[in-house]
């Protein structure tokens, strides 16, 4: 299983970036899906999650950035997005996306990281 993650860059502040993030290989469910990030010097931290069920699809926000970032999922895609809007210096990290799911030989849940991509918000 691997986990590709793109749409970083170089932004403003008060701009707009998206995050998309991708899972590939013998995949049979996903629980949830979730960016997280990490600033030089500083521990990494759940920016938002994304879990899906039949009935029923939660999400969660790091105070920091509700009201600003929206993610959503498509579990069928086995993707997630990360839109983030009205940005700040402090937004400034590389973002990566983790998915905790079963594969196809059932062995279990598991957690899949996939690679960061720098997200710099400067003027």
């Amino acid at each position: 299983v691997q986990l590709q993650a793109s749409g970083g860059g170089l932004v403003q502040p008060g701009g707009s970036l998206r995050l998309s993030c991708r899972a590939t290989g013998k995949i049979f469910s996903i629980r949830d899906m979730n960016w997280y990030r990490q600033a030089p010097g500083k521990q990494r931290e759940l920016v938002a999650s994304s879990s899906t069920t039949t009935t029923d699809v939660t999400t969660n926000y790091a105070d920091s950035v509700k009201g600003r970032f929206i993610i959503s999922e498509d579990n069928a895609k086995h993707m997630v997005t990360l839109e983030m809007n009205n940005l700040k210096p402090e937004d400034t990290a590389v973002y990566f996306c983790m998915s905790n799911l079963w594969t196809t030989d059932f062995s279990g849940i598991h957690e899949y990281w996939g690679q960061g991509t720098q997200v710099t918000v400067s003027s």
